[in-house]
């Protein structure tokens, strides 16, 4: 017969083993910081890491006569649409704020990466007065073709939105960036922050005083891409919500009051991001006590009931294997989006010591902190096939990632112009791509937690800049040891 002390011995070891099972999140951390250096457009620095790409887009802006170098392509394209780009911009700045002090030597990084962006926003927000530029590139006929960035010749059209064509959903997105971002270089370089500050404002005036959504203005040029689908309600709300967090004003907190109660979603993404406002302005009426802003933190756990599987309010499916299951395109987009807010939330609830009600169940902040957990080691590699969604992250990770750039040869391999359609050869081949993009999460698994890895299968196979910006801030959480 075998002793009791020897289940007490299994057990343990089990639970050692799964303790080290934990995949390693200082080097997730590091390389979904590294993957951005990937999308980057325009001249690129001496200290690129990511030594198969070279600078491109450099004549962007000059069909408007105006300098719109810079800033990142959104995903495997060559386009620079602004609406995600902003969204990506602003998430990585709060992954900063929210957990800077938990990065070590990765704040920096995430610093570089935002100013990338943001030096490409002022330009935007600057070149013009009573404009705002909002993307770079034809969208329909880049998609046409598969090549390098480096090699584009199709047209760099330029996109604005103007007070007879406003934009209020991606004007008031741009605000979020630059005023998300001031405070992320307040202390490190004031002076830039405060541009970054003054030009938030500006732009957050003109979404107020013009609406009107930027797919409206813009038609074929965004959409079905970037369509704002949700309205353009929830970004002025977010943006009036980064910005009253900026600078205090009570102008901004009359604003927001003045937009009334939003949606109740159960999703947060680079279209709707009520979510996320509710998240932020709740973090006021918990941590600053701040009774009028307790409709937000209701509306936030409203938002998180419809998330957690026990919930009865719960309208989120799951797969088998776990993992949060939105949409079928890019589904890894709304789980590093909504494991933010679930991480950022219990942080809150954490320094408060406060709990919450879905139905008669008490939600204390481990039970957020755990599903975050599940939903960021099922993306590195703790899934039904052992597969690693971020490209260049454990052993089995996705080899032909829908993307121009990492399954085309080098520029310094192969210095002629592949042209539009010299790519598709390819395009077609199962052969893996020859550039590993480190760091990128692509769409993900389909329901039944399967995934063929075809570079045809963008719904899966894509990388985006939004799927890793909202990521950065989890991965901060856990890898400096916090976990249920």
């Amino acid at each position: 017969m075998t002793s009791p002390s020897f289940f007490v011995f299994l057990f343990s070891s089990l639970l050692i083993s799964n303790v080290d099972a934990n995949p390693n999140y200082k080097e997730a951390l590091s390389k979904s910081l590294l993957f951005f250096q990937g999308q980057r457009s325009g001249p690129l620095p001496r200290g690129q890491q990511i030594s198969w790409r070279a600078s491109s887009g450099l004549s962007d802006g000059s069909a408007a006569h105006v300098d719109l170098t810079g800033g990142y392509y959104d995903a495997g394209d060559n386009v620079k649409f602004n609406f995600p780009m902003a969204f990506t911009t602003t998430m990585l700045s709060w992954s900063a704020l929210e957990y800077g002090k938990r990065m070590g030597p990765e704040l920096e990084n995430a610093r570089v990466n935002i100013r990338w962006a943001t030096d490409y926003l002022l330009k935007c927000a600057r070149a013009t007065p009573g404009k705002l530029y909002v993307g770079v590139g034809d969208p329909n006929v880049d998609h046409k073709c598969w090549e390098r960035p480096e090699d584009m010749d199709t047209p760099r059209t330029v996109y604005s939105v103007s007070p007879s064509n406003p934009g209020s959903d991606v004007a008031a997105e741009t605000a979020a960036a630059l005023a998300a971002a001031s405070m992320v270089f307040r202390k490190v370089d004031s002076k830039y922050s405060r541009l970054l500050l003054a030009t938030a404002k500006n732009v957050m005036q003109f979404a107020i005083q013009y609406r009107g959504a930027y797919s409206d203005s813009l038609s074929s040029s965004v959409c079905p891409f970037y369509c704002s689908y949700s309205g353009y309600k929830d970004e002025l709300m977010w943006g009036a919500s980064w910005l009253l967090r900026a600078t205090n004003d009570p102008y901004y907190a009359n604003f927001i009051k003045s937009l009334g109660g939003g949606d109740q979603p159960d999703i947060f993404s680079w279209d709707n991001k009520y979510a996320g406002a509710y998240v932020l302005l709740s973090r006021r009426a918990l941590l600053n006590k701040d009774s009028n802003f307790e409709q937000y933190k209701q509306a936030a756990e409203n938002f998180i009931c419809k998330i957690l599987p026990d919930s009865p309010s719960s309208s989120t499916q799951y797969t088998q294997g776990g993992l949060m299951y939105k949409l079928p395109q890019s589904n890894l987009q709304y789980v590093t989006s909504i494991t933010f807010l679930l991480t950022t939330y219990a942080k809150y609830m954490k320094s408060t010591k406060h709990t919450f009600n879905c139905g008669n169940s008490v939600i204390v902040p481990n039970a957020l902190i755990s599903l975050s957990k599940r939903q960021v080691d099922y993306i590195l590699g703790e899934n039904p096939i052992k597969m690693s969604y971020m490209v260049g992250f454990g052993s089995n990770f996705p080899k032909r990632i829908h993307h121009r750039a990492s399954s085309l040869p080098s520029h310094a391999l192969h210095s002629q112009s592949l042209g539009c359609n010299g790519g598709f050869q390819s395009f077609y081949t199962q052969n893996p791509n020859p550039n590993i993009l480190t760091g990128a999460i692509v769409g993900g698994p389909n329901q039944n937690d399967g995934y063929p890895d075809q570079r045809d299968d963008y719904s899966h196979a894509e990388p985006a800049t939004y799927i890793n910006a909202a990521f950065v801030g989890p991965l901060a959480y856990f890898a400096a040891g916090r976990s249920a």
